[in-house]
């Protein structure tokens, strides 16, 4: 298995003793809601189970002074009204007998999954663990948290792996200031985090929460800071903090682990954040990087990263095309405040930025192209459009097969992973000739028999049957031309072409948005026709990376297509790590279903 799970049921022993509106809404209610939707949705069951122990003291002094794990320790003996004295000196903070076992416990665990993951029993896991950590500072607690669990883990991965970069996403609503403050002048630690800010109105109403504080000393760059400045934020506000900030930073400074500390009061329905990102937003944000308080947003949330960790596809999505204009404002800040520390983000350009006359009513933006949907933002203006509803899963089941390869020559899947189908079958001979009639190319004998099994495939991925594939061609101009075509003829209503090298539009292809083609090839970037864009193939990998992230990801999410189509045709010039990052990244917006059609090479007779 290659995702792990880490829980203790002693972690919801520790509970408020005296009433307390502040911090009455920290209980043990947390850890069990979401671990019942975790076994009711069978994925508990799927995952690698670990067991916990408590960290060391030793262990919590890595991030801890000697004194504050002693105060802690001796919790343990304090009666209620001692309890409710100590708890009075920090700010939302309460303490209980079981509190000291609790948080070394959540610390132990969290240690435990960072040694499965870098000694490789796993590929990824769940630590779902209280209290929480990342506002606890060297010598204090602080909004609920006791031992600063993320930065802890850190420490150990550097210690005892010996780890040099690691990447730490906060994406609760809260600032994570412990977390900033104890790797502030560190390089070795990237800290992003997202928060309700209100321009400081907002808890813990600290001027160090706003994006120009970007570290100290050595570490200036390494906290990247993204302040939200009113509440409601939404799905596509947070894909767009993550195309134009994070990613483009994390994907420069090349992580060794990353560390999520992953508070869910920033998902829709908690009182706390007040936003209004779904619980589908969060297996998205999770796919691309491979604390909350309302309880059935909290217990969803979770279900949605663990079943990203196990590779499950994310359910389609839908809603609103635009982020907020105060996104938009925070997110250019970021950018503005960064680009100084990451050449990634001077290579991007500006980011999305409002623009006169596009706002709407309700504060969001539109972007400006002329005719037809919003979509169509060709200067990489659009971005995410995430909302569903968890019910949305039964409709959608993960497909038994994950990865299915088509392949002209039989020899060629010995070398396919184990997880990997080496799907044999063939459309019908009659209906695999019907759609060779439409292109001279298909009726070789070669370029049949491989769209036969294009066909099949494809059948199979429309159907459900099947997540994603790839299949070899000699023909790969024609059979995506016929593979479009056969999609849109039967379950698919918008498809999306990613065409890389010499593969043109389908001159008689109806321009009816039910298509939308990218064509990865041109001289300059144009708009040839609503849905048909053209861009230049980057000459870097820095520069893919930013067309990558800046305009064929957004494009791509705010499509919303039923499935992708990704040809590597003649000349196409991308390397092989980069056409499968592509191939993986395109896999969030259409819901898995990715088809990749790839030209085969005939190789020439040798003389002798």
């Amino acid at each position: 298995m290659r995702t792990a799970l880490v829980y203790h049921e002693d972690m919801t022993a520790a509970r408020l003793l005296w009433e307390d509106p502040e911090c009455e809404i920290e209980r043990p209610e947390r850890l069990t809601a979401a671990l019942r939707r975790l076994q009711q949705g069978g994925l508990e069951q799927r995952c690698l189970q670990l067991a916990p122990r408590e960290a060391s003291e030793a262990e919590l002094g890595l991030v801890h002074s000697p004194e504050y794990v002693s105060l802690l320790r001796g919790t343990q003996a304090l009666d209620t009204q001692e309890l409710r004295a100590l708890s009075g000196q920090y700010d939302a903070v309460y303490f209980h007998p079981s509190t000291f076992h609790c948080a070394r416990l959540a610390v132990g665990a969290t240690l435990q999954l960072v040694d499965a993951v870098l000694m490789g029993a796993v590929h990824n896991g769940l630590a779902l663990v209280r209290p929480p950590g990342h506002h606890s500072q060297r010598a204090a607690a602080n909004g609920f948290c006791v031992f600063n669990n993320v930065a802890i883990a850190a420490r150990h991965a550097q210690q005892k792996h010996g780890l040099q970069r690691i990447l730490i996403v906060d994406w609760d609503v809260h600032h994570g200031q412990g977390i900033q403050y104890i790797f502030e002048d560190d390089p070795s630690v990237l800290y992003f985090s997202w928060h309700r800010y209100e321009h400081g109105r907002f808890w813990p109403y600290l001027r160090e929460s706003d994006a120009d504080a970007v570290g100290q000393g050595k570490g200036r760059g390494f906290t990247v800071n993204l302040p939200w400045n009113q509440v409601g934020m939404g799905n596509a506000d947070y894909l767009a903090a993550f195309l134009h900030v994070l990613l483009p930073v994390a994907f420069e400074f090349d992580p060794e682990l990353v560390l999520v500390s992953a508070g869910f009061d920033s998902a829709i329905g908690d009182p706390e954040g007040q936003m209004q990102a779904t619980p589908e937003c969060f297996g998205h944000l999770t796919q691309l990087l491979q604390g909350g308080y309302h309880l059935e947003s909290l217990s969803q949330s979770v279900c949605m990263v663990v079943r990203a960790l196990l590779g499950d596809p994310a359910p389609p999505l839908s809603g609103p095309m635009e982020p907020h204009r105060s996104a938009l404002e925070s997110i250019q800040s970021v950018r503005t405040a960064q680009a100084p520390h990451w050449t990634s983000l001077r290579q991007q350009g500006s980011a999305p930025t409002p623009r006169p006359g596009t706002c709407s009513a309700d504060g969001r933006t539109s972007p400006v192209s002329p005719g037809g949907p919003t979509f169509k933002a060709v200067e990489a203006q659009a971005s995410a459009v995430l909302s569903s509803l968890l019910g949305q899963l039964h409709l959608h089941p993960t497909p038994p097969v994950r990865t299915a390869v088509t392949l002209t020559a039989p020899d060629a899947a010995l070398g396919l992973p184990p997880a990997v189908l080496h799907q044999e079958g063939s459309a019908p001979q009659e209906e695999t000739r019907a759609w060779a009639r439409l292109h001279e190319a298909l009726a070789q004998d070669t370029a049949f028999t491989a769209l036969g099994k294009v066909l099949h495939l494809l059948k199979g991925i429309l159907d459900g049957q099947v997540s994603s594939g790839v299949a070899m061609t000699p023909a790969a101009a024609a059979t995506l031309d016929v593979a479009l075509r056969c999609s849109l003829s039967h379950r698919a209503q918008r498809v999306l072409c990613v065409a890389v090298g010499q593969l043109d539009w389908p001159p008689d292809l109806a321009n009816d948005g039910r298509t939308l083609w990218l064509d990865i090839r041109g001289k300059e970037a144009a708009a040839l026709s609503p849905f048909h864009v053209s861009m230049p193939l980057p000459g870097t990998t820095g520069a893919f990376l930013s067309c990558v992230l800046a305009l064929v990801l957004p494009l791509a999410y705010g499509f919303r297509p039923d499935l992708v189509l990704m040809a590597l045709g003649p000349a196409q010039g991308l390397q092989e790590p980069q056409a499968a990052l592509l191939a993986a990244l395109l896999r969030g917006p259409a819901g898995g279903r990715v088809l990749v059609l790839v030209e085969q090479r005939t190789r020439r007779p040798c003389c002798t």
